[in-house]
Formats: structure tokens, sequence, C-alpha cells
């Protein structure tokens, strides 16, 4: 429905109110102050100070959900705040942090979702957000980054579950638990000894484990670094692309809005001067 223009007015300034760096300051400082009491509460403290937390934690959950419901009320189009991840991840979170601690039921839920109300530094910091998104953006191509490293590791394993369980059966016995003495080995976790201990049956398999640590903890990094790198690349662009256009809307909203006012103006002015007939009608008077 559409507003009058007081309504937009105070909307307005709710808005500018809700991206101010204030109020962002404000948020993160009670995110953090959030997550230094989840803290404390893990140590043995006095009564006094257990209490003391108690308040605090409750006087938190109170402002994360007036904050939800302002920034849903100055939202713009309010069908479509949910639609939002962020705004859905901080709803769900700020309405399951109403969950009492003392309902025995459903305690270990209350604590864990205040747990993740640290979680919600990441959608307050527009760096952050913009890190994650990225982050989830390149998950289909890693995917297939991932798919190959593990056909890398089925392989290497099964070779070495052939030809080293003679040496020692605990590090590969099967296929499986040879892919767990190779993540220790792509990890550099005292690899050599691994190596060494083969090496003493079979002289040349060093070049076993070179191929696969460069295989595994060169190529295959880098090629996941360089995923995530285009994919920032592409999402940065695409971030000041968007910035430049609603810097363009807002520079014509404003010329808008300058050319309504001259027009007001010369229409004030043109009412206020005499016009032709007036003109004459003071000179027959």
């Amino acid at each position: 429905m559409p507003y009058s223009a007081d309504v937009r007015s105070v909307l307005g300034r709710l808005r500018r109110i809700e991206s101010s760096k204030v109020f962002q300051t404000t948020v993160i400082t009670i995110i953090i102050l959030s997550a230094l009491t989840i803290g404390a509460k893990t140590y043995d403290l006095p009564p006094l100070v257990e209490q003391t937390l108690q308040f605090l934690d409750s006087a938190i959950t109170v402002f994360f959900l007036l904050e939800i419901i302002f920034r849903f009320a100055v939202f713009p189009d309010k069908k479509r705040f949910l639609l939002d991840g962020w705004n859905l991840f901080d709803t769900i979170v700020v309405i399951g942090s109403l969950i009492p601690l003392d309902n025995s039921d459903a305690v270990l839920l209350g604590r864990l979702l205040r747990v993740f109300r640290v979680l919600r530094l990441v959608s307050v910091v527009p760096e952050l957000r913009f890190l994650i998104n990225s982050l989830l953006k390149a998950i289909p191509r890693m995917g297939y980054i991932a798919l190959l490293m593990f056909i890398i590791f089925y392989i290497y394993a099964a070779m070495g579950s052939l030809f080293f369980t003679s040496i020692n059966e605990e590090l590969w016995g099967d296929v499986a638990i040879a892919m767990l003495t190779l993540f220790r080995v792509a990890t550099f976790e005292d690899w050599t000894d691994v190596m060494y201990e083969t090496m003493t049956v079979y002289p040349i398999s060093w070049l076993y484990y070179v191929t696969f640590i460069f295989l595994t903890a060169f190529v295959f990094l880098n090629m996941m670094i360089g995923v995530i790198l285009e994919v920032m690349s592409a999402e940065q662009n695409s971030r000041e692309a968007e910035q430049a256009h609603q810097e363009r809307d807002d520079m014509a909203r404003k010329l808008d809005e300058v050319q309504q006012q001259l027009n007001g103006l010369t229409e004030m002015l043109n009412s206020r001067l005499p016009g032709p007939a007036d003109e004459q009608h003071q000179q027959e008077r």
C-alpha cells in the first residue's frame, strides 16, 4: 500500500539510522559482548557473576529481538525480507535464542543457538558477507576439484595397500586406512617417518610420496585457491557495478527532486508576477 509523504519521510530517516555506522557498530559490539558472555559461562564462576551473566544474556536477547523487528520495519519490501538468506539466518537465530534455558528438553538447542549468535557478526559486516558469498559460489567448482583429488587419493591408497601392507599393516592394511595415512602425508604430519619406513624395503618408494605430495599439496591446492580468487574477483566486479548503478539511480532521483523543486518555484513566481491582463487593468484605473 502506498505511504503518505510523512510516513515515507519517517521511514527514510529510520533507514538512514539502520545503515549508519553508529547503528552497525552498536550491533557489532553487542554481538562481541554476546560471544564473551558465552565464553565466560564455560568457566566456574561465583554465583553473583553467574547471575550477572544470566541477566546480561537476557538483555542481549531482547536487544537482538528489537533489532530484528526494527530491520523488518524499515525493510522496503517486507514480503521479501525472509527471502534474503542473511535475514532468514538472523531471524532463526534470534527467535531460537528466546528458548528458555530452564527448559530441560530444549536447553541444548537454546544454548546451541546462543552460540550461533556469534555468526551474526558475518551477516552484519559487509566484508565478511562478501567472503562467505564468494566461498559459497565457489563450492560447486571446488567440488569437481575435490572429486578429482579423491580419485587420486583412492588410486594412491590402493597402490600403497598393495605394496606396503606387509611393512606396516596399521598404516596400509586396507584402502580406507591407506587413505587416512595419505591424508597424514598430504598435511605433512610426520610424513617422512612413513616414507623412511617403506624405503627400508622399497628404496625407490620415495617417488610414490613425492609425486603424491606434488599433486595434492601443490597442484590441487593451487587449483582451489585459483577458483576462489576467480570467484571473488567476479563478485567484486559485480559488486562495484551494482554500486555504480545504485549511485546513478540516486543521482537521477536527486536530479528529479531538484527539477520538481525548480518547477514549483517557477510556478510560484509566475503566479506572483503580474500578467498582461493585470497591467492593462491597472492602466485603465
